[in-house]
């Protein structure tokens, strides 16, 4: 196995860097299962695969990867305590909004979440539920930020991304039968339990401090609540990602399945 040339190492410390990674369309995959996941799926691939402390990899990975130093692995991984490999994978092109006007099924789409695990866990619980795509609004975190990557557990890639404006994008939608679902605990808000959803459905998700937008709240569309237990005055409101979890799941025999 050759060892990592000083360009490859460059391009690794340079990904840690969102600017970086939609520059060069690339991003980074660390950690033994994860890597392993994203190469058992096929679903993006995998340019060049990076091994410290003589692990052993797959006949499959062998003619991709090189060497790289213990303590250079460890100045570029993301981890206090890297496994000793990682990946550098291409970015899938992003969906299009046309080919999601003449879709049908479920679409998440978050409002500034800003937090890398929760970003992480609805990308995966998406994926894992057959949502047709994840719209990433302004002031999302990137879907490919390091730590995104590890909380989707190598399940980057499985679902088709769009990013934008989510007003804009939401008005051509709306326009081709679109109908969404603003989780919302507000006043005007209806229970999960009471929605009939559409075969063309958009969950939405907000901030994780301030929850959906005003010019989006603002609107005709479906505003939606998840009803806690009753007399329960403890917890004020539940994690982003675990909210779009209880709606894929309230939703998916009428959408998904």
């Amino acid at each position: 196995m050759r060892k990592a040339s000083n360009n490859e190492i460059k391009l690794l410390r340079k990904l840690a860097r969102k600017k970086y990674r939609e520059k060069e369309q690339r991003f980074v995959v660390e950690g033994e299962r994860a890597v392993e996941q994203v190469v058992e799926n096929g679903l993006v691939e995998v340019e060049t695969v990076f091994v410290s402390n003589g692990i052993a990899v797959s006949n499959q990975l062998s003619s991709i990867s090189v060497a790289i130093e213990e303590d250079v692995l460890a100045e570029v991984a993301d981890t206090d305590n890297p496994q000793g490999i990682l990946a550098v994978c291409r970015m899938p092109g992003e969906v299009g909004i046309d080919e999601l006007k003449n879709g049908e099924g479920v679409i998440v789409a978050t409002d500034a979440i800003q937090d890398p695990g929760n970003m992480g866990t609805i990308l995966r619980t998406a994926a894992w539920f057959g949502a047709k795509a994840l719209i990433a609004g302004r002031g999302s975190v990137d879907v490919y930020h390091p730590k995104v990557v590890r909380s989707t557990a190598g399940a980057t890639g499985s679902i088709p991304v769009l990013s934008g404006e989510l007003e804009e994008i939401f008005t051509e939608l709306e326009a081709t039968g679109w109908q969404f679902v603003l989780l919302d605990g507000g006043a005007e808000s209806v229970s999960l339990r009471s929605v009939q959803p559409a075969k063309k459905t958009i969950i939405v998700v907000g901030n994780e401090g301030n929850g959906i937008s005003e010019n989006l709240l603002n609107s005709d569309r479906q505003k939606v609540r998840i009803d806690s237990a009753p007399g329960q005055d403890k917890v004020e409101s539940l994690n982003a990602a675990i909210a779009v979890s209880i709606a894929l799941w309230g939703l998916s025999d009428e959408v998904i399945g």
